[in-house]
């Protein structure tokens, strides 16, 4: 028979420790979020990179395409015309600097502002679709690689207490690579499940706006459910340089083992992060009051992102723990 401190177990993870232990870290390190701060500023006074041409003209040729075929069809896009017309103009390619699943969180990603105190900004207009996809991967590889950074200098802040500057930047490129190859596997799962998921959805719509709300709300869970076991996929390369696949099957392991634990966190961050933004961005965008919750978003998103690494080694420790007690047992 063992005894019992050989089959001691860490505390299990806790959501408020974890909360409590993030946000510390960062008002200890509070230059950590003048990342997304510097971010928001450029999206909000800065040059906006616009395909308002190209939207408006791939439009006119689908309701000319469907002007001699299907009068419905034709009704329904000219009356979702003026919505696109509408998101041509707040439409901003430079939004893709926040990059996924490792990027720099931003607050004017959610608003597109027109307008900023400083007058109207610098437009640059993109007139093809090969320049529009060029422009777009090489700002998303941007976005990755800046996160990146933005994510080991958090993830030291939270789990070390200190950020190691030259350790962050010597780790940076080998990191970068894994990050990318992480972006490119979280890409192709939801591609593989967006391409069919969003046909059948559009079917479901054409039978009525209750249903299509419905089927949306379905596929919205689907789609969460399935992202939810890899959340923690950047974590593993971010803090313990795990390569990509081991990576993913810890964030796999970890969720199945955690799983209402880890779900409730989960849940608490995104529900507080989003919740927090109605705030945020309450002032006007041609106000500089909007300063305010630029400054006040950088420092929850940042203080949730170091309680999310707190979270994870946790997490991981006591899986870790917990496995070694089944092999003790099991060898008695």
């Amino acid at each position: 028979m063992k005894s019992s401190d050989s089959l001691a177990l860490p505390p299990s993870p806790n959501l408020v420790s974890a909360f409590r232990a993030g946000f510390d870290a960062i008002a200890n390190h509070i230059a950590l979020i003048a990342f997304p701060v510097i971010l928001d500023l450029f999206l909000w006074l800065g040059p906006r990179l616009r395909l308002t041409e190209l939207i408006r003209s791939m439009m006119k040729q689908l309701i000319g395409l469907y002007s001699f075929q299907d009068a419905g069809m034709t009704d329904m896009l000219e009356a979702g015309k003026q919505a696109w017309s509408l998101l041509a103009e707040q439409f901003n390619l430079l939004a893709a600097l926040r990059s996924y699943p490792v990027g720099i969180p931003s607050l004017m990603v959610s608003k597109l502002p027109m307008a900023a105190p400083l007058g109207g900004p610098v437009l640059v207009e993109i007139h093809s679709i090969g320049g529009a996809l060029l422009a777009w991967g090489l700002i998303t590889l941007f976005g990755l690689v800046i996160g990146t950074l933005y994510f080991a200098v958090v993830a030291q802040a939270a789990l070390v207490g200190e950020v190691n500057w030259r350790q962050a930047l010597s780790n940076w490129p080998w990191a970068s690579l894994q990050v990318l190859y992480l972006a490119l596997f979280w890409a192709v799962v939801i591609l593989a499940v967006s391409i069919p998921g969003s046909f059948i959805v559009t079917l479901v719509a054409f039978s009525g706006f209750s249903l299509g709300q419905c089927a949306l709300l379905l596929y919205a869970g689907f789609v969460f459910w399935l992202i939810l076991p890899i959340v923690f996929s950047p974590h593993g390369v971010i803090a313990n340089h795990y390569k990509m696949y081991t990576s993913i099957k810890v964030s796999v392991n970890l969720m199945r083992k955690t799983l209402p634990t880890t779900v409730l966190f989960v849940l608490a961050v995104f529900l507080l992060g989003k919740g927090l933004n109605i705030l945020w961005l309450f002032p006007a965008e041609t106000s500089w009051f909007t300063l305010v919750g630029i400054i006040g978003h950088a420092f929850v998103t940042t203080g949730l992102l170091a309680a999310s690494f707190v979270y994870y080694r946790d997490a991981v420790q006591w899986v870790s723990a917990v496995f070694q007690a089944k092999e003790i047992i099991h060898n008695a």
